[in-house]
């Protein structure tokens, strides 16, 4: 990655390809070993239709599938070499390199203005979401990014933990998007998962006189090695910043917001408050 600022946009990238690639391996190793899409579906538990839409590169596979088609085959390697590649993919283009960088991170810091960030996300949240999207998504491609989405929040479970920390505007958690039953849920999540202890979860009250960072989201992510890296999303052109003014900037803005924001336990006050509206 150089040092320069990298243009994440919407467009087909070099590794849109590798569901392809991969589904065309599978296929040539399932046919060379004469098994059938059905006898490989009941292996792994997955119907002939779901293998006949990996082959395709319609649908990418899990590590789980990948390791139990290549020792199935007799593939030596060939299909599992793919595993890191098609964890990437699972994303949308111009997020693979930042799941890539929040998968490795030592600390990761997110400041939204318009809903929940992916990581504090329910199912339920994440499928309105991205069937909000427009262009529209078809339901395949939602499910996919339910899952990657989801996949993310692994991060919760690593040893030693990462270090979280969320600043989320006040309407953030007022917004009821996916309706009353999604959003209730989506407030007992961010509740459950701010009882971490490597967790912490601010909210910006909406009658604060001073924003710093007004301008709109970003995230922070640092690495083991201690490289300091900035993400920020924008419509058709997100961008990953690794020059040091740029990142000291976003840095001082964060900074700022947890020292404007409300406490982590008057921001669970305000969650509470909520979930008890009707």
């Amino acid at each position: 990655m150089s040092e320069e600022v990298q243009e994440l946009d919407d467009q087909p990238q070099p590794d849109s390809v590798v569901p392809l690639i991969f589904g065309r391996l599978l296929k040539r190793l399932r046919a060379q070993a004469g098994v059938e899409r059905a006898e490989l579906g009941r292996v792994t538990g997955y119907s002939a239709a779901t293998i006949a839409s990996y082959e395709q590169g319609r649908r990418i596979p899990n590590a789980k599938f990948i390791m139990q088609a290549d020792e199935m085959l007799d593939a030596k390697g060939a299909l599992t070499d793919f595993v890191e590649e098609m964890e990437k993919a699972q994303y949308p283009a111009f997020f693979q390199d930042v799941a890539v960088l929040e998968k490795k991170a030592v600390t990761l810091y997110y400041f939204a203005v318009q809903g929940v960030p992916g990581l504090l996300q329910t199912e339920d949240y994440a499928r309105a979401m991205f069937t909000m999207w427009r262009p529209l998504l078809d339901e395949a491609t939602i499910e996919q990014r339910v899952a990657a989405r989801l996949a993310r929040q692994e991060v919760f479970e690593r040893k030693p933990a990462p270090t979280l920390s969320f600043v989320m505007d006040e309407s953030v958690v007022r917004r009821r998007l996916g309706g009353l039953a999604v959003w209730r849920g989506q407030l007992e999540q961010i509740l459950l998962i701010g009882q971490r202890r490597n967790v912490e979860i601010q909210i910006m009250p909406e009658t604060r006189e001073e924003h710093a960072a007004l301008d709109g989201p970003f995230s922070l992510i640092e690495t083991m090695n201690g490289r300091r890296i900035a993400y920020v999303p924008a419509d058709r052109a997100s961008r990953l910043f690794t020059d040091r003014s740029t990142v000291r900037k976003l840095e001082e803005q964060y900074s700022l917001l947890r020292a404007q924001a409300l406490p982590p336990h008057e921001s669970r006050d305000i969650v509470q408050k909520l979930l008890g509206e009707k």
